[in-house]
């Protein structure tokens, strides 16, 4: 794998390889969307299979986010300095070697060591998905520098097909065929293993900075102080998260009671003000743009309410239906993303909309249908819901990737490489995690309004905690015991426990929605201010200043 030389001049492709590139950069985020759809699938499986609750299922879904930062930063760091073809050589290594973690819980392993075992297999495959990310956004940005939003948009529009792939294979494998979870999960080793010998030999271009031969400090300074706040705060909240699993008296790191919650109520928090120097130093203490600064913000919220939501939703229309109406839904509304991420030329070029309008209306689109799904109460009336969320969250992530590329060439691989982690840190610290602990909330209440006799019955053995919120949430094991029983059969305090979960499900859409509403708010102030200052449009190296 080597690295060419291209020019940013053409109209057309600037590489030879530019398509075989661009589509093996698609079956590599295919590889990603399938595992994640999988895994979505038979979060059910490891509930009941090992007891955990929600938020811990929420917990292990969110390592699937939060590793996949560590890869396509530290990724999109190096990249411009070591060339793509090296990331792609450690993100093959990565997924084969999370499959060996994650499979390691086999049936009867003890539920504290199946939550580890599942939580750092998830977590490695999240690291290979990310560097990947950082090589195939950066490189798809390169290879087509006059219409990125377009380019970037099909590229990612594998991510949907890999869930289609993902969901369908669960219905038929887990929902018909009863197979265990462990064989369904290593179908993804499939196009991981295609896009291997995809990328095999084949050349990488460089991206426009790194031809002008710019240090990685001039590459950080449109990221500066006011970035590196946003990624080191989530990085905080990661080292905190993980430092209480680790350290304590009967943790891998054992220490006594008052030293760990010294490291566990600081540690996370000094690690994070420590990169923050870090990046201070690099960029010459450059407080950054603020526009990248927004972006990053909004990105976030890309996160929790796309891909947070995205490892939720077929788990909740499944409850609010049936099971096997969840997966069809999931499988129709990334059948909407998937055809839709290739109408993004249209979109722009004969509708008009710029890139930042039509984010702005895809925020109202996701509000409104996530308010729809909320009160669901058919099959029909489900796929209008999800048909206007699906429509809703097509454009978010590419079309973020592509305005950051677009404003800001100086950066690089870099810039949008921590778009990226930002995003999936949020997804699986606030998305994931807080969508878990909303169930496990408004389910608790719902029951123990309803019956605290049934409440005291089936609430978890511990309570659900989400940053500085806490709820005491259902025991997933015996919800799930519930199920198996015919409803005519079901007690009164039985049934009062599935409907708690179905209110705790529809009230967790509603909060859901609160999101994107932000988001229009702030894409409406970013069109505004690009009217102000002659619209939108993609700017070079030498048109940029120093921030």
């Amino acid at each position: 794998m080597s690295t060419a030389t291209l020019s940013h001049s053409t109209a057309g492709p600037a590489a030879p390889n530019a398509y075989r590139l661009l589509w093996a950069g698609f079956t590599a985020i295919l590889a990603a969307g399938m595992g994640f759809a999988i895994r979505g699938g038979i979060l059910d499986n490891w509930g009941s299979e090992f007891g955990f609750t929600d938020t811990q299922l929420g917990k292990i879904g969110g390592a699937g986010f939060t590793g996949f930062c560590f890869g396509i930063i530290v990724g999109g760091v190096v990249a411009d300095k070591i060339g793509y073809g090296k990331l792609v050589i450690a993100a093959f290594l990565f997924h084969v070697l999370s499959a060996f973690v994650t499979f390691a819980a086999v049936p009867g392993t003890a539920p504290a060591a199946a939550y580890t075992y599942l939580f750092w297999g998830t977590f490695l495959f999240a690291v290979a998905n990310g560097t990947l990310e950082a090589v195939a956004n950066p490189l798809v940005a390169c290879l087509f520098p006059n219409n990125r939003t377009h380019y970037l948009n099909i590229l990612h529009a594998s991510w949907p097909a890999g869930m289609i792939a993902g969901a369908s294979l669960g219905w038929v494998l887990d929902d018909l065929v009863k197979l265990h979870w462990i064989p369904q999960l290593a179908l993804f080793l499939i196009p991981t293993v295609a896009y291997g010998f995809m990328f095999l030999g084949q050349s990488f271009p460089k991206s426009e900075a790194s031809e002008k031969g710019l240090s990685l400090g001039d590459m950080m300074k449109d990221v500066g102080i006011l970035g590196g706040l946003v990624v080191c705060g989530l990085l905080g909240l990661f080292f905190q998260d993980t430092l209480k699993q680790l350290v304590g008296p009967n943790e891998l790191i054992k220490v006594d009671e008052s030293t760990a919650t010294l490291i566990t109520t600081y540690g996370g928090w000094v690690i994070s003000a420590v990169l923050l120097f870090a990046i201070a130093v690099l960029t010459k203490f450059s407080v950054g743009s603020l526009l990248l600064f927004v972006l990053f913000i909004v990105h976030a919220m890309v996160g929790a309410v796309e891909l947070g939501t995205d490892g939720w939703i077929q788990n909740i229309t499944g409850n609010i239906l049936s099971s096997s109406e969840g997966k069809y839904l999931f499988v129709f509304t990334s059948l909407v993303m998937f055809s839709l991420r290739f109408c993004a030329d249209f979109i722009e070029k004969k509708i008009g909309l710029s890139p930042v309008g039509i984010l702005f209306v895809c925020a109202i689109l996701a509000c409104v249908g996530l308010n729809l799904a909320s009160r669901i109460d058919t099959f029909t009336s489900a796929l209008l819901a999800m048909a206007v969320y699906g429509f809703g969250k097509t454009f978010f992530w590419p079309t973020m990737l592509a305005v950051a590329s677009d404003r800001f060439p100086r950066t690089g691989a870099v810039a949008i490489s921590i778009m990226g982690g930002i995003g999936m840190m949020s997804a699986g610290l606030l998305g994931s995690v807080g969508l878990g602990f909303s169930k496990d909330y408004y389910s608790g209440e719902s029951l123990k309004t309803a019956s605290p006799a049934a409440f005291a019955e089936y609430k978890a053995e511990k309570p659900s905690q989400f940053l500085f919120l806490e709820g005491q949430g259902l025991d997933a094991k015996k919800v799930g015991e519930i199920k198996k029983i015919a409803p005519a059969d079901q007690t009164a305090d039985q049934k009062a426990a599935l409907a708690a979960g179905i209110e705790g499900d529809r009230k967790t859409l509603v909060a859901d929605s609160f999101i994107p509403a932000t988001m229009a708010a702030v894409y409406l102030c970013l069109l505004i201010y690009f009217a102000a200052i002659g619209g939108y449009k993609p700017v070079k190296i030498e048109e940029t200043h120093t921030a």
